[in-house]
């Protein structure tokens, strides 16, 4: 079956650096646009990254461009997230999912905790 297991996320000060790693298996993954989302306390999950199937193409939601860099790798069945300058305001339980051709998520996996102390 579809298995996505994240992990990296951790405590880190304001301006400090994580790098989240998302472990895909049980399915064709060069097939699939992988995302990553978040959901804060209180909040709505909200996307957050995406990297297309062959990672050629990469879109970001405004309030992370330029401070977090999605990437794969197809041989291996990964997926990264790596987020610099982090600001107290990225604290939240990070997911990566898989979004298939009609833009809707087969999977999500279980989720790491960021937290940015200030």
């Amino acid at each position: 079956q579809v298995q996505l297991v994240e992990s990296g996320g951790g405590l880190v000060q304001a301006g400090g650096s994580l790098r989240l790693s998302c472990a895909a298996s049980g399915f064709t993954f060069t097939s699939y646009t992988m995302d990553w989302f978040r959901q804060a306390p209180g909040k709505e999950r909200e996307f957050v990254a995406r990297i297309l199937r062959s990672g050629g193409g990469t879109y970001y939601a405004d309030s992370v461009k330029g401070r977090f860099t999605i990437s794969r790798d197809n041989a291996k069945n990964m997926v990264w997230l790596q987020m610099n300058s982090l600001k107290p305001e990225d604290t939240a339980v990070y997911y990566c999912a898989v979004r298939n051709p009609e833009g809707k998520y087969d999977a999500w996996g279980q989720g790491t905790q960021v937290t940015v102390s200030s």
